[in-house]
């Protein structure tokens, strides 16, 4: 079973920011290691759906030509499009996934905090719709919560071990701590193994 929408309705109805992201080293301290791993230093077309509040969103921004950043919570795209004022080519937009997805292909789809909230057939259904969105050789990055929580349905290390079992994807790099689990991969450009980022730069 989902998460139900009125458990966001409820967070967002009591605070700006009800998880308290832009204020805590944790959260500043993951996201940095998130745009850390992104293989490339830059990349044309990314999505994050979930955005939340936008501290993942600025990041990102500043490694994308276009980005889309999406959430269900009306006021949290207000809060991630004030964060984003300015930056004309970040586009942020009220949208409810699986149900609701761009057609567009992107070359970075960046899954943070969201899919531990869908049960295993909605979850697949969107790591599904997210790896037939991206481009040959683009990058699914997803990083999630590892300690228990009663509106989770999984946590980061069994979303990590999820994402293994699909096709179209290898695995470039996994992170895990005590507390979250940040992972990237690729879709496969075809046979033959991924290239590291040292040997696309021809260091090796």
């Amino acid at each position: 079973m989902n998460t139900p929408a009125s458990y966001f309705d409820d967070q967002y109805a009591h605070a700006a920011d009800p998880w308290h992201l832009g204020e805590r080293w944790y959260d500043c301290r993951k996201y940095t290691l998130t745009a850390a791993a992104l293989p490339r230093p830059r990349y044309a077309r990314a999505f994050e759906p979930g955005c939340s509040v936008g501290v993942l969103t600025e990041l990102l921004a500043a490694r994308c030509d276009r980005l889309l950043s999406t959430d269900r919570i009306a006021s949290a795209v207000e809060s991630t499009a004030r964060r984003t004022a300015g930056l004309d080519h970040v586009t942020v937009r009220r949208m409810t996934v699986p149900e609701q997805w761009p057609e567009e292909p992107f070359d970075l789809v960046m899954l943070s905090e969201i899919l531990y909230y869908f049960d295993t057939g909605t979850r697949t259904r969107l790591l599904r719709q997210s790896v037939e969105n991206l481009s040959e050789g683009g990058h699914l990055v997803t990083v999630h919560w590892n300690h228990p929580v009663a509106e989770h349905t999984c946590t980061g290390r069994e979303i990590a071990d999820h994402l293994d079992t699909l096709t179209g994807l290898s695995r470039l790099a996994r992170y895990d701590d005590s507390d979250f689990t940040l992972t990237v991969h690729e879709r496969n450009p075809g046979p033959g193994p991924v290239l590291s980022v040292a040997r696309a730069e021809g260091l090796v």
